[in-house]
């Protein structure tokens, strides 16, 4: 037999006394909801500020005052560190990065005791253009099966399309042309 379970209204919630119940009973229209005060002594066991104790907060690197100075506290004035790259180191960057690209593509040319080779670091200085220009000379980057990233876009772009015009008398000057 499935009983039929529900929360007692008056377990966990005040209800009135004297006057008000007879004037609840006679106004309310369910008199099984709840009045939606908490019982004081249930609902929140031990209740907030009846504790003896009180509150330490914990000593931190923060609060010695010799560990903690103004500098490193104050957020208003961390403003955005500069990087500098120079246009030779640029280019050294760049001739690694197209070395370690042509490595990666054969890994079974390399026989199991041999090393891998790793670019040095050339002392001379590089010219960034004819790095530029000696990269993009032995592959090219972007092709037509291999397209340039694009950005990414929330909606679809909007390519016009040519409909039926409007009913309009055929010898009249009709000007409007409809697109979807």
């Amino acid at each position: 037999m499935a009983t039929k379970k529900f929360a007692d209204s008056t377990k966990y919630h005040l209800s009135p006394t004297g006057f008000w119940k007879k004037f609840r009973d006679a106004v309310v229209v369910n008199p099984e909801i709840s009045s939606g005060l908490p019982l004081p002594n249930l609902n929140r066991y031990p209740q907030p500020g009846s504790r003896p104790e009180k509150y330490a907060t914990p000593a931190t690197k923060a609060s010695d005052p010799a560990q903690n100075p103004y500098w490193k506290r104050d957020v208003r004035r961390t403003y955005p560190q500069l990087s500098v790259i120079t246009q030779t180191e640029l280019s050294s960057l760049l001739l690694q990065h197209s070395e370690n690209q042509n490595l990666l593509g054969a890994p079974s040319e390399a026989k199991e005791g041999e090393k891998a080779s790793v670019p040095a670091t050339s002392s001379q200085s590089l010219d960034l253009t004819s790095t530029i220009a000696t990269i993009t000379s032995a592959r090219k980057a972007f092709s037509e099966s291999k397209l340039p990233p694009i950005l990414p876009t929330p909606y679809k772009k909007w390519i016009p399309e040519r409909v039926e015009d409007a009913p309009h008398d055929p010898t009249a000057y009709f000007p409007m042309v409809l697109v979807k």
